[in-house]
C-alpha cells in the first residue's frame, strides 16, 4: 500500500507537535527541561482531588459514571459563568460549553467558523497548538507584529482591506513570549472588533497566574463594556481552562461565547466526543466550588511560580551573553529568548541536550521565515536548584556558540 495516496489532502498540513517531540527527548531523568508548558506536579492538589473523587463516587456514583450532556455539567457551567462575571458584566451558564481542555475549544472553533483558504489574523509569534489545529484548513494567516506590550493592534487596520474571518491571540501572558496586551491596546482591539464586526478568539489559559503588575480585564469584558452590554452577545469567543490551576490531567476547559456560537459548537462536539468526561467534570466541580480552597491554591501557585520566574531571570542575567535578550513576563509559564540573528535555536538545542538541558525553539511559532534565533523557556516546572543549574549550563552553551 502506498500510504501517501490514501490520506486526505488536508493531512499534508498535519505535523507532529514540536513541543511534544522535544518532550520525548527530555524524558531521561538527568535532563533539566525548560521545554514543556508544564505546571509543577508537586503542587497538584492530589489529596483534595482524592477527597472529591471519594465524595462524588459515594454520593452520585451512577450519575458520574454515565453519559452526560454535550454542553457540560450544569453546576460546573454555573460555577465558571459566575467566576467570569465581573461587576455588571454577567455571563449565563447558557453561554458556557465545557470542553476537553481549551485545546479542544480552539479546534472546535475552527470546525464551525473556518472554510478552506479563509484569512485569519494572528499575532506573530503565535500559539503553535492553534497552528497545528488550523493549518489543515489551508488558511491564509495574516501576521501582526508584537512587542513587550503584546500585539501591535494598530497594525491590524491595514490588513482589513482584505476580508478576514477572525482574529486569534493569547492576550495575557502569551505563549511563547509571556507578554501581555496592555489595557490601552485591549480597548483599541475592542474598537476594531466592533467597528468591523470582526470575530476575536481570546485564548486565556494563563490569566489566573499573575505575579506582578496590575491586572487587566479580559478582551471579552472590554469589548462588552465598549458596547455597553452586560452579557455575552458580542464578537469575542473566550477559551479558558482548569489545566494550569488544578491539573492538566483532568482535561477540563470551556468556551464562553454568544449563544449561537455555543449552539453550533455543541453540534460539532457531539460529532467529536459526545461530551467531556463526566467523572472529570464532577471532580473539577467538587474541588473548584470550594472558593476558599481554590483561592488559596491559586495564591500558592502564584507565590511558587513568582519565585521561579524571578530566579530564572536573575540567573539568566548573571550567565547569558550580553548579546542575548529575553522577555520579562508578569505571569504565566513562559519567557522567550532572542539570540543574535546568526544563531539558530535548533542547532543550539543539539548542543544544549549534550549538556542535558532542553528548551523549545520558537521558529514553529512564527508565521513566515522568522524566529530561527528564538527559543522558549518554561520556569514553572523545574525546582529552584534545577533552574539555577540548567540556566548556567545553557549560558555556557550560548557563550561558546557566540565565540564560534
Amino acid at each position: 500500500m502506498n500510504w501517501d495516496t490514501v490520506f486526505a489532502e488536508r493531512t499534508s498540513e498535519m505535523k507532529r507537535s514540536t513541543v511534544r517531540e522535544i518532550l520525548k527527548l527530555t524524558a531521561k531523568p538527568e535532563v533539566i527541561s525548560f521545554a514543556g508548558g508544564l505546571p509543577a506536579p508537586e503542587l497538584f492538589p492530589i489529596e483534595r482531588i482524592r477527597e472529591a473523587t471519594d465524595t462524588i463516587l459515594s454520593e452520585r456514583g451512577a450519575e458520574v459514571l454515565q453519559y452526560s450532556t454535550t454542553e457540560g455539567m450544569p453546576e460546573l457551567r454555573q460555577l465558571i459563568a459566575k467566576r467570569l462575571s465581573k461587576g455588571k458584566f454577567n455571563i449565563s451558564p447558557e453561554n458556557i460549553l465545557i470542553t476537553s481542555g481549551s485545546q479542544q475549544g480552539v479546534d472546535l472553533i475552527a470546525r464551525i467558523l473556518l472554510d478552506e483558504r479563509d484569512r485569519v489574523i494572528v499575532e506573530n509569534p503565535t500559539y503553535v497548538g492553534m497552528l497545528s489545529s488550523w493549518k489543515p484548513y489551508h488558511l491564509h494567516f495574516s501576521p501582526v507584529p508584537t512587542d513587550n506590550n503584546g500585539m501591535d493592534v494598530q497594525a491590524i487596520e491595514p490588513l482589513l482591506k482584505d476580508k478576514h474571518k477572525l482574529i486569534y491571540s493569547i492576550p495575557t501572558f502569551q505563549n511563547p513570549q509571556g507578554t501581555t496586551l496592555t489595557l490601552e491596546r485591549r480597548q483599541k482591539l475592542a474598537q476594531v472588533l466592533v467597528d468591523n464586526d470582526l470575530l476575536y478568539v481570546e485564548d486565556d489559559p494563563y490569566g489566573e497566574l499573575r505575579y506582578s503588575g496590575d491586572p487587566v480585564p479580559t478582551v471579552l469584558q472590554t469589548e462588552a463594556e465598549l458596547r455597553n452590554a452586560t452579557d455575552v452577545t458580542g464578537n469575542v469567543i473566550y477559551c479558558g481552562t482548569y489545566s494550569k490551576v488544578l491539573t492538566p490531567g483532568l482535561r477540563i476547559g470551556w468556551i464562553a461565547a454568544a449563544f449561537p456560537i455555543i449552539d453550533k459548537l455543541v453540534q460539532a462536539k457531539q460529532a467529536t466526543d459526545l461530551h467531556t468526561s463526566t467523572l472529570n467534570q464532577f471532580i473539577s466541580y467538587e474541588v473548584a466550588r470550594d472558593e476558599e480552597f481554590l483561592t488559596s491554591h491559586i495564591e500558592q501557585l502564584r507565590n511558587v511560580y513568582r519565585q521561579r520566574r524571578d530566579l530564572m531571570l536573575e540567573t539568566m542575567t548573571a550567565n547569558f551573553p550580553q548579546e542575548v535578550t529575553w522577555t520579562k513576563p508578569e505571569g504565566g509559564l513562559f519567557l522567550m529568548v532572542t539570540m543574535p540573528a546568526k544563531l539558530n535555536a535548533a542547532e543550539i538545542l543539539v548542543k544544549a541536550l549534550e549538556q542535558n538541558v532542553a528548551f523549545v525553539p520558537c521558529d514553529a511559532f512564527f508565521i513566515g521565515d522568522m524566529g530561527h534565533n528564538t527559543f522558549r523557556l518554561n520556569f514553572s516546572n523545574a525546582r529552584p536548584e534545577m533552574i539555577v543549574e540548567g540556566i548556567k549550563r545553557l549560558g555556557a552553551v550560548l557563550k561558546v556558540a557566540m565565540k564560534e
